[in-house]
């Protein structure tokens, strides 16, 4: 194995494994310790998740359903060692990230001999600090989300199970695991601020790549939020509306450290505060007044009032009714303390109004005179663009290089960073200049020069190199660009189709498939109504319907794609004919779609699953199906049948378009590869299913090769009239 792998990753590997050795053997007198806390985390994790964490979790699970919602409920355990298992699963990990830190701790003698551990010393009251700060996030995240998101969420998933005519019956295991990613992902999101402020203080990413780069962030909270939240537009919205405003309040905390740093540099923070000391008294004392008014006239009942108007039980409490002192000295108590928080907030505001002022920038007359090799890191960075838009690659590299000799690594690393905001800058203004367009015809001719040869000549005729991919790279690219000035109508044909059938089964369709479905069996197998459809998932039920719906709205745009691509496919030598030819095409397909269907509909479907369900029935068994497999079942068992009758017209149709019996019957492997993808994608993740979807459509394939060539003779001819290739000739001549 070790001659695999390239001299690097060997030294890596290497390396690797000798820190860990030379950890090993700094924290050895130690370990006891770290075990010790790991013993803590496990079995404290243990029982307390025994004791305290599924009842809590169930309550919160709960809190937003209805009585009867909440009856339907149910949290089970599929094998007898479910929840023990889960249990110390949940404790170990939790032993090992409490255990993690004090191991680090203890080895920090071997980590300081190879630089992985800070040389200067950092004070213990700001590790304090930032560990507190960082509980204090994790904690307020959390709180959202067990206070508002979870409730919703778990009601509205619920909800939607027994709409659809499901039970709600969630595996412990799914269950558990579900709740704990997205209490990871709530807790980590929190920590937002903290990360931001710490990236733009060490200037590891500086505040200005936030600041700028704001649009990039917007995208990924909302793609996060489609990955860790319910596919419906309301959970999305409660994930990412509190990341952005997170995002805001970050980016602001994060200009207040920079322009701290940067203002201490040129400014005292003591010396700024003297000059404010009465209006950052005064700001004190009015704090002060405004908590002793809101206790002396009135504002604690009027507060209680408007929680009791808002449904809520909770109240405020008078001063001193949880303390051992009397009202008046709780009162003043209280009283002083909001005085030093509006001091301190004051105090904030006017030293920050003063160092935000010692870093502005200095008016100068002319952008483009400024002598950028005497000014400092700080001075570039907030130089105006126009100080770079004639400055060269050349010229960028010689001052980065002589900031570099004179010791000034962020000089140059701000030197070489601006200069490629000035390049992005003159590239996206470059883009919109350029000569006058070209007609389409003009436009598809030189797309095809450039492209080279021909998809066909790739594809049928000699052989073909299996490592060269440029052929089809450079096909796929000339038609895709053929379909971008489409992109938009193929778009909303796909969001239609995939929101309405999303809609019609998030309505209650999936409900009124299954009834219907469940008619159509033999009266033994559903006069005992003991066949259930249930959700081991929170999210299982919508997973299904989200993945349905995309399949029916690919199947649906396939048509169009192919109609518009049309013209790009006829000229790499794809097809012939007219596009016209499509609408005979999808009303073929649509036919051999539907006759399986109703083959499968009235006869295989209702036969496979009388036959899998008769013994459990007989034996007085309660089936329970998941919604996942059985209506995968119901789906491959009729519109499969359907697909599969698709695959040899489909064949056909190819084969009356110009693709040879001999291109199909060659290229086999590809197939194979495209459907093992398709099913990867369109079916339930576990290998088997695969498998089940893949045999019937690579049989089907078969079947459409020995109908190919019982009707074109062998290959000698094709159905579009065409005769056959040499190469295909000579093929077939050896066959």
């Amino acid at each position: 194995m070790s001659s695999a792998l390239d001299e690097d990753t060997r030294r890596t590997l290497d390396a690797g494994r000798e820190t860990a050795g030379a950890m090993l053997r700094s924290a050895q007198k130690d370990l006891q310790k770290v075990f010790i806390v790991f013993l803590v985390g496990f079995i404290g994790s243990f029982y307390a998740l025994r004791l305290y964490i599924w009842e809590f979790l169930r309550n919160v699970t709960e809190a937003r359903m209805s009585a009867a919602t909440a009856e339907d409920l149910q949290i089970i355990a599929q094998t007898p060692f479910d929840v023990i298992l889960l249990q110390a699963k949940i404790g170990l990990i939790t032993g090992i990230i409490m255990a993690i830190p004090v191991f680090l701790y203890f080895s920090r003698d071997a980590l300081e001999e190879r630089g992985w551990w800070p040389s200067t010393p950092v004070a213990r009251w700001k590790i304090a600090a930032g560990g507190l700060l960082s509980a204090t996030l994790f904690v307020a995240g959390l709180v959202y989300g067990y206070a508002v998101f979870f409730p919703v969420m778990f009601s509205f998933l619920a909800n939607n199970a027994i709409s659809a005519g499901f039970k709600p019956t969630y595996s412990i295991v799914l269950w558990a695991q579900f709740i704990f990613l997205l209490t990871l992902s709530f807790g980590l999101a929190a920590q937002l601020p903290l990360v931001m402020s710490a990236l733009s203080y060490t200037e590891i990413v500086p505040y200005e790549t936030f600041r700028d780069r704001w649009r990039y962030a917007v995208v990924g909270m909302v793609a996060a939020g489609a990955l860790f939240t319910p596919p419906d537009p309301f959970t999305q919205i409660m994930w990412a509306v509190p990341m952005l405003v997170l995002y805001g309040f970050s980016l602001y905390l994060a200009k207040v450290v920079v322009t701290a740093k940067r203002g201490s540099e040129r400014l005292d923070v003591w010396t700024a505060a003297g000059r404010h000391w009465n209006l950052i008294l005064g700001v004190g004392v009015v704090g002060g007044f405004l908590v002793y008014a809101f206790y002396a006239y009135g504002g604690l009942e009027r507060a209680n009032d408007l929680l009791a108007w808002m449904g809520t039980s909770r109240r405020l409490l008078t001063p001193g009714s949880t303390l051992p002192v009397t009202p008046a000295v709780a009162l003043a108590v209280w009283t002083t303390a909001g005085g030093l928080v509006a001091g301190a907030v004051g105090f904030m505001y006017y030293v920050y109004a003063e160092l935000e002022a010692a870093v502005e920038p200095t008016e100068v007359g002319d952008p483009t005179e400024i002598d950028l090799s005497a000014l400092d890191a700080d001075g570039i960075r907030a130089a105006p663009p126009e100080a770079f838009a004639d400055l060269s690659e050349e010229e960028a590299l010689t001052m980065a290089n002589e900031a570099m000799d004179d010791d000034e690594k962020e000089k140059a690393r701000a030197i070489l960073e601006r200069f490629d905001e000035a390049e992005e800058r003159r590239a996206a203004e470059g883009e919109g200049e350029g000569d006058a367009p070209q007609s389409a015809s003009e436009e598809i001719g030189d797309r095809a020069s450039r492209a080279g040869g021909t998809f066909l000549d790739e594809f049928t005729d000699g052989e073909t190199d299996e490592d060269d991919i440029g052929g089809y790279y450079t096909d796929v690219a000339f038609i895709l660009d053929s379909l971008t000035s489409r992109a938009f109508r193929i778009a909303a044909v796909f969001g239609i189709v995939l929101a309405s059938t999303f809609g019609w089964l998030y309505t209650g369709g999936i409900g009124r498939v299954f009834e219907q479905f469940l008619s159509q069996l033999p009266d033994d197998v559903t006069a005992t109504d003991q066949i259930e459809v249930v959700a081991l998932h929170p999210m299982e039920a919508l997973i299904f319907e989200v993945k349905f719906s995309t399949l029916i709205a690919v199947l649906v745009t396939l048509p169009i794609v192919a109609y518009y691509a049309w013209p790009a496919l006829r000229e790499r030598g794809f097809v012939r004919g007219n596009r016209n030819l499509i609408f005979g095409w999808v009303a073929a397909l649509v036919v051999g779609l539907f006759a399986g269907f109703a083959l499968g509909y009235t006869t295989v479907a209702p036969t496979v699953i009388s036959y899998l369900v008769a013994e459990g029935v007989r034996a007085e068994m309660v089936i329970a199906y998941r919604i996942t497999n059985f209506f995968w079942l119901i789906f491959f068992t009729t519109a499969g049948i359907g697909l599969l009758t698709d695959v040899p017209v489909l064949m056909l149709l190819l084969n009356t378009a110009g693709v040879s019996y001999r291109t199909m019957r060659d290229r086999w492997r590809e197939v194979t590869v495209g459907i093992l993808g398709f099913a990867a994608v369109a079916t339930p993740a576990d290998v088997m299913t695969m498998f089940l979807v893949t045999i019937p459509l690579m049989v089907a394939y078969g079947v459409g090769l020995g109908v190919l060539f019982a009707v074109t003779l062998g290959g000698r001819r094709d159905l579009s009239g065409s005769e056959p290739s040499e190469g295909d000739q000579g093929a077939d001549a050896e066959v």
